[in-house]
C-alpha cells in the first residue's frame, strides 16, 4: 500500500517542507501505507524544481524512511534530465524511482526502451515503470515491458493503462510486480496478480486500502468487496471531478491535515467543490470535522 503523496505549499506557493513532514508521518503512522510516492504527478513534479525535489526526498526518508519505502518520481520527458534527477534522488535517501513513459514528446517504443533503460542505468537503486497513456500519450507496450523486465533493476509497474488483460499476460511471461494506479480498478488489479496499490485517494483512506488488500490476500473476498464499494464516492469525488493533486488538497484541507495551495497552472477547488466533496468523503466513511465546512456563499 503506497500513496502517491501531495507537495503541501504554503500560501505564498513555496513548499511546506515542514507540512510535507507531518503529512509523511500522518500516511505512515495514521493511515497504515507502507511506502510512499514522492515527486510524482499527484506531488505536482512539473511544477516543483530540482532542489525542490531533492529536499522533499531527503526530507521525507527522514522522517519516515526506517518504517516506509520512499520511491521518488523521477520520469521526465528529457532523458538526461530524468537521469539526473534519478542520481539526485539516490544522494537524498530514496529507496527506489518511480519512472513515467515521456510526454508530450511522443516517443516510438524502442525509444521507450532506450529511455527507460538509461534512466535504470543511472543509479543502483530498484526502478518501477509508470505506464500512463492517458497523460503521456503512449503506453508501453507488452514486448517493451518484456525486454525492460531483462533489466536487474526494473522490478515494477505502476499501472494506470487499465488493460487487465495485457498486465496479466505482463506478469505471466516476467518477475515484473504490478501495482494499481487507478484507484476504481484497485480491486479488480488484486484479482489478476497485482501486488499493491499505487493511490491517490490513500491520502484520506489509506487504512481502508491496507484492510482491503490484507482482506484479499487472507481469502476474504467479501470484505474485500465490501470495502471497494464503499469506497466508491470517495474514488468519485477525488479522481472524477478534477484533477487528482487538486482534488486531493481540497480534502487534506477539510481534514486539517497539510495540503495547502496548488500551483499554476493548476487552480485550487471552489468553496462548491468544496462541500460536495466533504458530503462525499463521509458517504465513503472519512470522518470530516465539522469545522471544516465551507462557507460556500461566503
Amino acid at each position: 500500500m503506497l500513496t502517491a503523496m501531495v507537495t503541501p505549499f504554503l500560501p505564498d506557493g513555496r513548499v511546506d517542507y515542514d507540512g510535507a513532514a507531518r503529512l509523511a508521518a500522518h500516511l505512515v503512522d495514521e493511515q497504515r501505507c507502507d511506502g510512499l510516492v514522492v515527486n510524482g504527478t499527484t506531488g505536482e513534479s512539473p511544477t516543483t524544481g530540482d532542489a525542490e525535489k531533492q529536499q522533499l526526498v531527503r526530507i521525507v526518508v527522514e522522517t519516515v524512511g526506517d518504517r516506509a519505502t520512499v520511491v521518488a518520481g523521477a520520469g521526465t520527458n528529457d532523458t538526461a534530465h530524468s537521469a539526473e534527477l534519478a542520481r539526485q534522488a539516490e544522494a537524498a535517501g530514496a529507496h527506489g524511482l518511480l519512472v513515467v513513459t515521456p510526454y508530450y514528446n511522443k516517443p516510438p517504443q524502442e525509444g521507450l526502451l532506450r529511455h527507460f533503460t538509461e534512466v535504470a542505468d543511472a543509479t543502483d537503486l530498484p526502478v518501477m515503470l509508470y505506464d500512463i497513456p492517458g497523460r503521456t500519450g503512449v503506453p508501453i507496450h507488452t514486448d517493451t515491458l518484456l525486454r525492460l523486465a531483462e533489466h536487474p533493476r526494473i522490478l515494477a509497474v505502476k499501472d494506470a493503462k487499465g488493460d487487465l488483460f495485457a498486465g496479466s499476460q505482463v506478469m505471466a511471461a516476467s518477475p515484473l510486480v504490478f501495482y494499481s494506479g487507478d484507484d476504481a480498478l484497485n480491486l479488480p488489479w488484486l484479482a489478476v496478480g497485482a501486488a499493491g496499490f499505487v493511490s491517490v485517494i490513500g491520502h484520506v483512506a489509506g487504512a481502508d486500502l491496507r484492510e482491503m488488500i490484507d482482506a484479499y490476500l487472507a481469502g476474504d473476498r467479501e470484505r474485500a468487496l465490501a470495502i471497494h464499494r464503499r469506497l466508491l464516492p470517495v474514488v468519485t469525488a477525488i479522481m472524477t471531478r478534477t484533477q487528482g493533486a487538486i482534488a486531493v488538497k481540497a480534502a487534506l484541507n477539510l481534514l486539517g491535515l497539510p495540503g495547502g495551495t496548488v500551483r499554476a497552472p493548476l487552480a485550487d477547488a471552489s468553496p462548491e467543490f468544496a462541500a460536495r466533496l466533504r458530503e462525499d468523503l463521509m458517504i465513503g466513511g472519512v470522518k470530516v470535522p465539522e469545522a471544516s465546512v465551507p462557507e460556500v456563499n461566503a
